[in-house]
């Protein structure tokens, strides 16, 4: 293990302390039968004898690292299988099956040159998607062996980091990260392509820059590969184009050469410049579209500095339970509510910083490993700790597939520690159990994503107060014509959020279908109050004013709608049918000429 001058006398490897003349890779052991023995080598640099850690255990046949990731392999494909079978779920529509960019060659251009042409300018991942539709079409078995694929490629490519870092128990903690049952979200879920695109970029980029840099002081730092360099920028600069939350690579980049060397000098600190810039770049672009194509503003995201601190310190620890203790993981976990006058709340992040401000006066008699692990979860989690507003937390501050990456800094302390308090032969039935544990609970888990009602059912089974769910369940039997059961979701969403636009509005539409014109018109008004820039309600009540024979009422609401969307089509064609009924055609004319300029395959 790298030294530096002496002034670190015992090198720890993520939380591994060496004290003694050897010790047993027990971890690996465990994982794939692999005896690996860490012994003390003594190095001289001419001014002082530093023990370290140096593996003598690494294979030196060709087939250990094919055999390596096979096996991971085999093992994600196993606790995966129910995904093969899985269909779309929520926001998969607008990222695949009703995403029009995915249709044709402009399609593409689009993707790359038109940022408003998508949801999110995640460019790589929607064009991911584009090959796909062109050589499967909408089938969701091919979109979700891809994520498979790109999930294990990613626990493949973490190992090789570790094996490179001389982790203990590095072949464990990457199936810890393949198979643990928090990864089910961003794996099973088609929109999540962004994590796993992302992910395998963001290790792939890592892997390399460790051959850039020295991991020792001793080679110094004057020889560089460039190539090698630019690769990794470049490998960066494609997890950045999947998505935005790896701009937390360098960071991690200077954490890892820290640990490794004890300090960091200032080339070191130059080379990782680029890759702030960038990462700082696309995190202010990913901002603007939150708040302006995804519309994560509002109420929802009105937080004060302190409230934000308040979410940031309950979600870590959060996370971490979730990651020690993985049963009861949802897709919509329960909002919590905030108050700073509470003292309660903030034991949470006094909690956290103590933790960091321990780990970081102990450093000298347990080594930097454990304050590494901490800081690169805490690190890497940052952009999903509520101090950016993003979407999702209109309905809750937390999410599992927002720990896909951080997840990994706990996994290795956890298998390094154990690694050094086991024994050898407890240390290899226990992880053997822990995977065979884990591969159960993730497969039973993925279960739930097969489609959207298996996955809103088992939300309401441990969330009942999700008002995102009813809404959903609400459409879901809203669109097999189930219409009182589709009024009862709705009219739940409604009472456990009383000023939920999407709730309102639906509840609207399914007692319009139900002939309830006037309890239509009365959501419709509330819906409108709630959200008065949304064209939806305006053409909604402009509809059901139609219905009721109050024509110029209905003229003026759709008229209304077109303001707030001059490009809103619905509200053209229902303008326009409005018109024929009053036998101005001509003027109709126009609003279906409009629809069709809109929507040509209208």
């Amino acid at each position: 293990m790298p030294h530096d001058d002496g002034r670190w006398s015992t090198p720890c490897s993520l939380g591994l302390l060496v004290n003694g003349p050897t010790l047993y890779n027990r971890a690996d052991r465990a994982a794939n039968g692999i005896t690996r023995l860490v012994s003390r080598r003594k190095q001289t640099d001419g001014r002082s004898r530093t023990p370290t850690i140096v593996p003598r255990g690494v294979p030196v046949s060709p087939f250990h690292v094919p055999a390596g990731a096979a096996a991971l392999f085999f093992l994600i494909l196993i606790a995966y299988l129910p995904v093969l079978r899985a269909g779309y779920i929520w926001d998969d529509p607008r990222y695949v099956t009703d995403n029009p960019t995915l249709r044709n060659l402009d399609g593409l251009r689009q993707i790359w040159t038109k940022p408003r042409a998508t949801i999110q300018y995640y460019p790589l991942v929607f064009t991911t998607f584009w090959l796909e539709y062109h050589l499967w079409g909408l089938q969701p078995a091919g979109y979700h062996v891809v994520n498979l694929l790109l999930h294990a490629a990613s626990a493949t490519l973490l190992w090789l980091i570790l094996r490179r870092l001389r982790v203990p128990g590095a072949w464990l903690a990457a199936c810890l990260f393949g198979l643990h049952p928090v990864q089910v979200e961003s794996v099973a879920w088609v929109t999540e392509r962004k994590n796993l695109l992302s992910g395998m970029f963001y290790w792939a980029a890592l892997l390399v820059y460790l051959r850039v840099m020295p991991l020792d002081t001793a080679s110094g730092d004057a020889a560089r590969p460039w190539r090698r360099y630019a690769l990794a920028l470049g490998l960066f600069v494609a997890a950045l184009l999947s998505k935005s939350v790896t701009a937390s690579l360098p960071a991690a980049i200077l954490l890892v050469l820290w640990w490794q060397r004890g300090r960091l000098g200032w080339r070191a600190v130059l080379l990782t410049v680029p890759f702030f810039v960038l990462g700082m770049a696309s995190g202010v672009v990913t901002t603007w579209f939150e708040q302006h194509n995804v519309r994560a503003v509002g109420a929802a995201w009105d937080l004060s500095f302190l409230e934000r601190g308040l979410i940031a310190g309950r979600a870590v620890w959060f996370y971490l339970s979730t990651l020690l203790w993985p049963v009861g993981l949802n897709f919509n976990y329960p909002k919590w509510d905030l108050d700073a006058a509470l003292w309660w709340q903030w034991l949470y992040p006094a909690a956290a910083l103590g933790v960091v401000v321990a780990l970081w006066r102990l450093r000298a008699r347990i080594g930097r490993g454990p304050l590494t692990a901490i800081l690169f979860f805490g690190g890497t989690l940052l952009p999903a700790l509520g101090f950016i507003n993003v979407y999702p937390m209109r309905y809750s501050f937390v999410a599992d597939h927002f720990q896909y990456l951080a997840c990994v800094g706990p996994f290795v302390l956890l298998i390094a520690l154990g690694a050094r308090v086991l024994p050898p032969r407890p240390a290899r039935g226990l992880a053997a159990l822990l995977l065979v544990v884990l591969l159960v609970l993730t497969q039973r888990y993925t279960r739930v994503f097969e489609n959207e009602e298996t996955l809103w059912r088992d939300v309401l089974a441990r969330n009942p107060d999700s008002y995102l769910a009813h809404n959903n369940l609400g459409a879901i039997f809203f669109g097999r014509n189930q219409l009182d059961l589709a009024q009862e979701h709705f009219a739940a969403a409604v009472r456990a959020e009383p000023n939920f636009y999407e709730g309102l509005y639906s509840y609207g539409r399914v007692s319009e279908a139900a002939g309830q014109l006037e309890t239509a018109l009365d959501y419709y008004r509330q819906a409108e109050r709630v959200r008065p820039d949304k064209p939806d309600a305006c053409c909604s009540l402009g509809s059901v004013l139609a219905k009721l024979g109050r024509p110029d009422a209905a003229l003026e609401q759709f008229q209304k709608a077109l303001e707030r969307n001059p490009d809103f089509e619905t509200a053209h064609i229902q303008l326009g049918n409005l018109l024929v009924q009053q036998d101005r055609r001509a003027a109709a004319i126009e609003h279906f000429q409009a629809a069709l300029r809109i929507r040509p395959d209208s």
